[in-house]
């Protein structure tokens, strides 16, 4: 008798994880990124905004270093200053750390800005658009920002870029904000000094706070309650007390004014070439760190410029600042909503005298109160409603 004996099957092992590791091998050669459309990364790329980050981004492939160019949202973020004593003699700097105190001759040195990891304080304007400068064998650290022709940060010599040279490759910007690492003008502690320009070919106008001191903690003392409700008394009808006169007051707000106007028109002036050069641009703001004074020029006023030739000054790199009319408003004592007290507040709006004699709503001050953001827009709407003082004030 012959018995029936069945085959054994033919198997493969685990034929399911063959199949698992298959698809996970031609999974991993896909560029997920090959997916997304450009329109996606390019509005990933103007959230970001940030140059440096966006020159790093350039290395990450060809598709990302051929997108970057056209994104229309810019910040460049200015962190080193390098003075001119240092790069006259050779294109070799020797870079040092340098504390961030404030100088209180903003514009008696000349200083170039690149960008670098050493902070420095910023005390002049005068050659921000100047030449990209290498440097070797730095003391201190420093980054570089990538650009089309220099894709590497190289540990031996880092190179850096002045803005113009930082932004020559982006084709399409709408939107650009500088950001300076701190204001111009030295002021002590305590004091607060904030001013906005609006330029076109020449200064549109100019809205300038400022207070003698800031007092933050809401728990004031009834003594200086006391002595604030009597200021108040001595105040009501608004007008400036004569001590503003006689104990420098009135000295002190001048300077604060005229340095204000220098410094808007030191930016102004190193705006040209990068105006010149970008005329996709709808909006340029020039700020700095510390909040200290805002420079902006819409659509309107970028096209002036190009069209209008600039007055400069023959004294300095800056832009000639036209006859003014100014009006002043002061507060001995202003207490804001939120507890904050400016003691001697005072507010200066700063028109040319052409414009304003020219202009029929020269009455209308409502640009001034939406000029800062808060607590001090606050403050300024509430120094407008105060006794007006008219000023006027030459050229120079």
């Amino acid at each position: 008798m012959s018995s029936l004996r069945a085959d054994p099957p033919t198997s493969k092992i685990h034929p399911e994880a063959e199949a698992t590791t298959s698809c996970l091998c031609s999974s991993s050669k896909i560029d997920h990124f090959d997916r997304l459309p450009d329109s996606l990364l390019l509005f990933v790329f103007n959230k970001i905004g940030d140059v440096k980050a966006l020159g790093r981004c350039c290395v990450v492939s060809r598709r990302f270093h051929s997108l970057v160019p056209q994104v229309d949202n810019v910040v460049v973020r200015v962190d080193c200053v390098i003075s001119d004593d240092d790069t006259s003699s050779s294109s070799s700097i020797k870079s040092h750390s340098s504390s961030s105190s404030s100088s209180s001759s903003g514009f008696s040195s000349i200083f170039r800005l690149v960008f670098g990891g050493i902070s420095k304080p910023f005390q002049a304007l005068t050659q921000l658009l100047g030449p990209k400068v290498n440097s070797r064998n730095g003391n201190g650290p420093s980054l570089s920002v990538a650009t089309d022709d220099d894709m590497e940060l190289d540990q031996a010599a880092v190179t850096h870029h002045s803005p113009t040279q930082v932004l020559k490759n982006f084709n399409e910007i709408l939107f650009l904000r500088i950001e300076l690492p701190s204001g111009e003008l030295g002021i002590d502690d305590g004091i607060l000094l904030k001013w906005r320009a609006d330029f076109g070919s020449t200064l549109d106008n100019c809205v300038i706070l400022g207070a003698a001191s800031v007092i933050t903690n809401n728990k004031i003392s009834r003594v200086m309650q006391q002595e604030n409700a009597a200021a108040a008394d001595d105040d009501d009808n608004g007008s400036i007390p004569e001590s503003f006169y006689t104990n420098g007051g009135l000295k002190l707000r001048v300077v604060w004014t005229i340095s204000s106007l220098i410094a808007a028109s030191a930016r102004h002036y190193l705006l040209q070439p990068i105006i010149a050069d970008h005329k996709t641009l709808d909006s340029l703001v020039l700020a700095d760190a510390d909040g200290q004074g805002v420079l902006c020029m819409n659509r309107e006023q970028l096209e002036e410029l190009r069209v209008k030739p600039l007055s400069a000054s023959s004294a300095s790199k800056r832009t000639l600042v036209p006859a003014l009319n100014m009006r002043l408003w002061y507060a001995p004592h202003l207490e804001l909503p939120d507890g904050v007290v400016l003691k001697g507040a005072t507010l200066v709006a700063i028109r040319p005298s052409e414009q304003a004699a020219s202009k029929k709503d020269v009455s209308d001050i409502s640009w001034v109160s939406s000029t800062f953001e808060e607590p001090y827009g606050t403050a300024a709407k509430m120094l407008v409603k105060r006794r007006t003082y008219c000023l006027e004030m030459n050229s120079f």
